[in-house]
């Protein structure tokens, strides 16, 4: 059998009883490491599991994955995935390779930062599309999370935007040469989305068309869901521009148009120059 494990947010105790049966008696067990991370590291979890983890990059799931499917249809192999199995970033190829070599599967669910959100006092029920931003560079420029932040708020929905991880990532000049030299981690923070938000924004503008947000939008800052430090600040898009939400990882939400309760909630995490505007537009900011 070849399971999908989810291992929730935060540390390694945030893994399900049922996933960790199986982590324990699999005769191999892969951690899936770079759509996410843990607030704890690799050594932790194989403390807390009692057991030897293989780091799984995004090479070999892509690339090698007969490598991860080998023998699992004698043995048990386990596939480890930080928040769940099927939330932010799917394992569809996969699940459909192991279905093809006739290998059965389980997935294991857990919770991830596509329920936890709730935490911050908005209704799931009230979101949109899911948003993901990613870097820009000189030369790259994408808007699309713009616009489908615009299609949510002319439904009056939320937005939940997932922000870039880069994580054994190559120069041009180190892939070009076929050196397999990486570079160090990195995460994009609220307020690097922001600051793209705000670009895009004036991009807009300047083209004619009517903003979808201002500096004035109601947004809600996100860092470390579900560990023991996290952070969630209610604030103007303009604020979140230069805030410091400290360490990854970094979610940004866009709200939509608020029901009373929403903006009750909203009032425990805002900042105090963010109150007025829950107050005065009720989360309906031009």
């Amino acid at each position: 059998m070849l399971y999908f494990v989810g291992l929730g947010l935060g540390n390694a105790k945030d893994i399900t009883v049922k996933g960790l049966e199986v982590v324990r008696r699999c005769s191999r067990a892969y951690l899936e490491a770079y759509t996410s991370v843990l607030t704890v590291g690799k050594e932790a979890l194989e403390e807390f599991y009692g057991r030897e983890l293989i780091l799984a990059d995004r090479e070999l799931v892509e690339q090698q994955a007969e490598e991860i499917l080998k023998g699992a249809d004698i043995n048990d192999v386990a596939f480890l995935v930080v928040g769940d199995p099927f939330g932010a970033t799917t394992h569809s190829d996969l699940v459909l390779r192991a279905v093809n070599a006739g290998i059965p599967y389980k997935v294991i669910h857990n919770a991830s930062i596509m329920n936890a959100v709730g935490c911050c006092g908005l209704q799931l029920y009230n979101f949109g599309e899911t948003v993901s931003i990613v870097f820009w560079t000189d030369t790259w420029k994408p808007e699309s999370f713009y616009d489908k932040i615009r299609k949510n708020r002319a439904m009056g929905m939320h937005s939940l935007c997932l922000l870039d991880i880069k994580v054994k990532e190559q120069t041009i000049e180190n892939l070009m040469r076929g050196r397999k030299i990486y570079e160090p981690p990195w995460y994009m923070t609220v307020n690097q989305a922001a600051e793209q938000l705000l670009e895009t924004v004036q991009k807009r503008k300047e083209l004619g068309e009517e903003p979808a947000l201002s500096e004035d939008t109601v947004c809600v800052g996100l860092a470390q869901i579900g560990g023991d430090d996290q952070v969630i600040q209610t604030m103007t898009l303009r604020q979140v521009a230069s805030c410091d939400l400290g360490p990854p990882l970094h979610s940004l939400i866009i709200t939509g148009q608020l029901h009373p309760l929403e903006v009750d909630m909203l009032r425990l995490s805002a900042v105090p120059d963010a109150l007025a505007y829950l107050t005065v537009t009720n989360g309906s900011t031009s």
